[in-house]
């Protein structure tokens, strides 16, 4: 992430929320190798101190973790790349806003008796977002393919001992040049979310 402070002052708080909204990055995890990676949606208690989770048991992930290990989740939102024509001044360079946020802890494995409630309680949180329709839940699965379904992934829980934060919306421009630019985000730009990476800079 980029280490510019001006990215970087957001509160912990701010941090917790967004990626607790987001509910879904990129666990990545350490090896004498490259790193190994996986996306995945989590759940994140309300203080950003444990993340909950699950994995296909053939994931490699799986296979290597006996113990606890360190680990990294990394949240992206939106993101964009920003002309320097589009501030209004002279002598600016091509640049790209993002907001990311890293969950940074230990990774252990947990009993598979406690699945069934992981995954009704990440089934509940997202199927909360599609209301009025009436929520899935694990009760419309037979018992045959629940059981099948649940012996194919794993439950882990994520300690995090650290939480970092970017948010880099040309928080080190002028204010007339961060609003100039963000004119062009959600039309003229390239990038994800661009509506929202506008109404970030916009402040």
């Amino acid at each position: 992430m980029h280490p510019n402070p001006a990215f970087r002052a957001e509160e912990t708080e701010r941090h917790v929320a967004f990626a607790r909204d987001r509910a879904f990055g990129v666990l990545a995890v350490s090896t004498d190798e490259a790193p190994l990676i996986s996306h995945v949606p989590f759940l994140l208690s309300e203080d950003g101190a444990l993340a909950e989770l699950h994995l296909v048991r053939s994931n490699p992930i799986v296979r290597m973790l006996k113990d606890p290990k360190p680990a990294r989740i990394a949240v992206t939102g939106p993101d964009g790349y920003v002309s320097p024509d589009w501030y209004g001044i002279d002598d600016q360079v091509p640049t790209w806003n993002y907001v990311a946020v890293h969950l940074i802890g230990q990774l252990e494995q947990r009993l598979q008796e406690e699945l069934l409630d992981l995954l009704d309680r990440q089934s509940a949180f997202y199927e909360a977002r599609l209301l009025p329709k009436p929520p899935w839940t694990t009760g419309k699965m037979s018992q045959d393919a629940l059981d099948k379904m649940m012996r194919m992934i794993v439950p882990f829980q994520f300690r995090i001992d650290d939480i970092q934060g970017t948010w880099k919306l040309n928080q080190n421009k002028p204010d007339a040049a961060r609003l100039s630019a963000s004119e062009h985000i959600a039309n003229d730009a390239i990038g994800s979310e661009l509506d929202a990476l506008q109404k970030l800079m916009r402040g």
